[in-house]
């Protein structure tokens, strides 16, 4: 075979059978010299799969070949044996190395990168059975990736740190640090937090990976969390020594102290530098550009945790797809930069009305000049990730087209930041940005355009990514490269006419190098005189046979040098091109920020303009009122109008929020008017203008939602116990400045402990949490409760009933609904006919029976959660004619239905009898 190695079908490796992948026969019990090396470096990396280089593929050997191969699907063989047992073993080829990797680290794992050190000729120099020099260059983690193959464009891959240290004696106060960090991007932030705010941070960063130390991991108390979060690694407790931290901390910054960066606690320091020795030791000593560590304020930022954050749907569906997502809906950035700060700033709306402002007045601006919008997004639509291209070229993974990555993106830098400059009414924050894109030096990219070529090469190592006449040097090796092709060419064509045999050529393969090759019924010919003096007969296949000469041998030693003198040179150019943007690290990165800025505020006035949305209000009081709002991503979703609607939360007599009870049918949309309030909230704080009229917002300090049904099995709990641990979580925290969003509590469980669950909810939420609050329910006996409780309003939706059937307005008025209409939607459903039919005679009696203990009586007869009922005047008792005659006198009978005027009818009948 002219291959290294053979091939199954599915183009993984099979078993080497040639040159230096073949293991010299020896006894069972010995190990063999590249099986000795193999061991030593793995025993140094017990907890990652291998990936050894031997030529152009990257092999596993052991339990990691079992792994691999059942995790990626490949054939898994054997290789020689070790201590008498058979070697198994599997590879991937090296060209096609991301792709696996993304699928063993999307599994869990961690991949050692073990690469070959120096040529093979040069091991074959000490000795004919010398190994390679291999060392491990990287360590491959889901926290630690790079490769744009590896990562999505559109999110932060965080790695967290996280540390934890207990304030008190008896170790019931305990505060927790975050140090988060992406090498991709270099942002590196740093906070503080308590146990309840926790996993609310963690939700919010979405971390790829988390490490802590082994204690914290074996802690008891933190098991439930750690357990279900997706790739958490326990350190040994020197990588979280806080005595060291500041130290490490300041040497991987060449700084002499950390106070430059601001004023850490000792907590915060400590889990900064766990992330940056981490960092370090997955690099195998490179440095990512990673900016100085920035401390993130508590309270900041808007409290969400994961619960709401899943039921609001706002990264992703419940499904998993980013498709119906809130991310989805307003995205319209045109690089990934942007749509990474995009996700940034929805994840962690703003709790500071004047930051919010200033983002505020930026998409302000570029709405009063959409023209100047419209124009830069057509530039940042052109613009490459420049930010992660630099990450690359600095840990030594980068090509050349990550040089003109640079290049690409300072050119753009410039002009935007020129067009900028033509406009005096900038904001504030856009003025900023502008400051940054002037900062990078124009030779930088000046140079970069001169050497690099027009077509590129993904990898430094495959050449011809120079221009020519860029260096002469080059373009010299370059000529007699080309010309010693040029001259193999006239040397086939001589060799076909000398010998007649027009069907021969001249072919290059890495194992045998340049050689003639001809037909097997030719190859006789050459192998009898008086060819023979000058072919020399190398291989023969089952088709072809395969010679060389001495002509051939001499002048691929000339081309082999040539070529190897182009490729240093390039390669050399390269380095330098590399150091001088490295260099410039710090001006590239404030420009890459800087356009991602500019993208986010074009990309939300593109949006505003689009869908007709209005700047809010947004002030530090605890107002709340949302005129004519709209779901963001159900409006666009439907191929008709959507229905607004209105919402006031203020405050009614200047003291706490109210709580709007809102009942309706099933299907009527009662879920969505929830949810659009809330997104509006979070929208506004994260600087966006939002789907509706007008809307006045102080700021929220906590959102929380407990919307739709779902269970987790996994951890024992029901879909009810879900639900009360949901709910537990929000009385437990809430506050007067929160916003909670509360659908159909009590539900899961028998009528009357639902009620009862969902009547104490509600007090509790008035007189104890005394928050904003929407609370949707089928229990209509709770709308009661708004006579005695002032800040509880009712609402409901309305709906029509026609011909049986009924008709969803999609419309919130002030009111209660009577009924849910349950048995009308289970008929919209398909449920057979006998059994709607057996449902409404079901349904008739129950209510008959609910008709002799009506909800306004137990409102009166049960005391309020914390206080007690107010005492009021007997009503005067009228007549029992008097009452009947009222009741008539209120009836309209040219609105009510069929089943309206029989339940008046029972009503009316219940009067009488009562006074009798």
């Amino acid at each position: 075979m002219d291959a290294a190695r053979k091939h199954d079908s599915t183009g993984f490796a099979a078993p080497a059978d040639a040159n230096n992948r073949v293991a010299p026969k020896a006894d069972d019990e010995r190990v063999t010299p590249m099986m000795e090396q193999y061991l030593e470096i793995k025993t140094a990396n017990p907890d990652c799969l291998l990936f050894y280089r031997m030529g152009d593929f990257y092999e596993m050997f052991f339990q990691d070949a079992e792994i691999a191969s059942r995790a990626l699907g490949i054939v898994l063989t054997k290789r020689g044996k070790h201590l008498g047992v058979d070697i198994p073993m599997c590879g991937v080829p090296i060209e096609r190395a991301d792709e696996y990797l993304h699928r063993l680290i999307a599994l869990g794992h961690r991949v050692a990168v073990c690469e070959q050190m120096e040529d093979p000729a040069e091991a074959k120099k000490r000795g004919s059975k010398s190994v390679v020099r291999r060392d491990v260059v990287r360590l491959v983690t889901s926290g630690t990736l790079t490769e744009d193959s590896l990562l999505d464009a559109r999110r932060n891959n965080y790695l967290v740190a996280l540390v934890r240290a207990r304030t008190s004696s008896a170790g019931d106060d305990v505060r927790f640090a975050l140090a988060f960090l992406d090498i991709s991007t270099g942002e590196f932030r740093l906070t503080e937090c308590d146990r309840v705010g926790l996993a609310a941070e963690i939700a919010r960063l979405e971390p790829s990976e988390i490490i802590v130390s082994d204690a914290l991991y074996g802690d008891s108390d933190m098991v439930p969390l750690l357990r279900s979060l997706p790739a958490v690694t326990p350190l040994t407790r020197d990588v979280f020594d806080g005595a060291t931290a500041e130290r490490r901390l300041a040497s991987y910054f060449a700084v002499a102290t950390t106070e430059a960066f601001g004023t850490f606690s000792r907590l915060e320091l400590t889990a900064a530098a766990a992330c940056i020795t981490y960092v370090e030791r997955t690099q195998i000593g490179k440095r990512p550009p990673l900016s100085p560590p920035v401390r993130e304020a508590q309270g900041a930022t808007m409290a969400i945790d994961a619960a709401t954050r899943a039921n609001l749907e706002l990264m992703r569906t419940l499904a998993g797809e980013r498709s119906g997502s809130l991310a989805a809906a307003i995205d319209r950035t045109v690089s990934a930069a942007g749509s990474r700060l995009l996700a940034q700033r929805l994840a962690a709306p703003l709790t500071d009305p004047a930051a919010i402002g200033a983002r505020l007045d930026a998409v302000s601006f570029f709405i009063a000049d959409f023209a100047l919008g419209r124009d830069l997004r057509g530039r940042l639509a052109a613009a490459p990730d420049l930010a992660r291209a630099l990450a690359r070229l600095v840990v030594g993974r980068g090509g050349p087209r990550d040089l003109a990555a640079i290049q690409i993106g300072l050119v753009t830098a410039a002009e935007i930041a020129s067009r900028l400059a033509q406009s005096a009414s900038a904001s504030a924050e856009i003025a900023d940005a502008a400051a940054a894109l002037r900062r990078p030096d124009a030779a930088v990219a000046a140079e970069l355009a001169a050497a690099l070529g027009d077509e590129l090469p993904a990898f430094k190592r495959d050449g011809g990514f120079v221009r020519a006449g860029y260096d002469g040097a080059l373009d010299e090796a370059r000529g007699l490269r080309d010309e010693s092709r040029r001259v193999i060419a006239g040397l086939q064509a001589r060799y076909a006419e000398e010998t007649q045999i027009r069907a021969l050529k001249i072919r290059h393969n890495n194992v045998l190098g340049y050689f003639v090759d001809v037909t097997a019924q030719h190859g006789d010919k050459l192998m009898k005189p008086p060819f023979n003096a000058t072919f020399i007969h190398r291989q023969t296949l089952a088709g072809q046979v395969r010679f060389t000469t001495t002509e051939l041998a001499d002048l691929e030693a000339k081309i082999a040098n040539a070529a190897d003198r182009a490729l240093g040179l390039e390669l050399a150019i390269f380095e330098r091109l590399s150091e001088r943007v490295v260099a410039a690290a710090e001006q590239i990165k404030a420009a890459a920020q800087a356009l991602a800025v500019i993208d986010v505020a074009t990309a939300l006035a593109a949006l505003a303009v689009e869908r007709d949305y209005v700047r809010p209000e947004i002030d530090a009081g605890i107002d709340f009122m949302v005129t004519g709002g709209r779901h963001p991503v159900v409006e666009q979703a439907l191929d008709g109008p959507f229905v607004a609607n209105d919402c006031d939360l203020s405050p009614p007599d200047g003291g706490a929020g109210r709580i709007y009870v809102v009942t309706g049918p099933n299907m009527a949309g009662k879920s969505t008017y929830l949810r659009q309030n809330a997104l509006i909230a979070i929208l506004a704080q994260m600087g966006s203008f939002v789907p509706a009229t007008k809307a006045r917002i102080g700021v929220v300090d906590r959102l929380f939602s407990r919307v739709g049904a779902a269970d987790d099995l996994a951890r024992g709990r029901s879909t009810f116990m879900v639900e009360m641990v949901e709910t537990a979580a929000i009385l437990n925290q809430a506050a007067p400045r929160s916003l909670v969003i509360l659908d159909e509590i009590g539900r899961g469980t028998a009528t009357f402990d639902g009620l009862s669950i969902a009547w104490a909810t509600i007090e509790h939420l008035h007189e104890t949490n005394r928050c904003r609050a929407l609370f949707a329910t089928h229990f209509h006996e709770l709308t009661a409760l708004a006579g005695k409780l002032p800040r509880l309003f009712n609402a409901t939706v309305r709906v029509r009933e026609w011909q049986g059937e009924v008709v969803f307005l999609h419309e919130v008025i002030a009111g209660a609904a009577d009924r849910s209409y349950g048995i009308q939607v289970a008929k919209l459903a398909g449920l057979p006919p006998a059994v709607i039919e057996r449902a409404k005679l079901v349904l008739a009696e129950l209510e008959a029976e609910d008709r002799t203990s009506p909800a306004r009586k137990l409102i009166d007869d049960l005391p309020l959660f914390a206080a007690a009922p107010r005492a009021s005047a007997p009503a005067p008792r009228n007549e029992p004619a008097d009452l009947v005659i009222a009741a008539l006198a209120a009836l309209n009978p040219d609105e009510m239905s069929p089943r309206d005027a029989l339940e008046a009818l029972y009503a009316l009948k219940l009067k009488a009898a009562e006074k009798k």
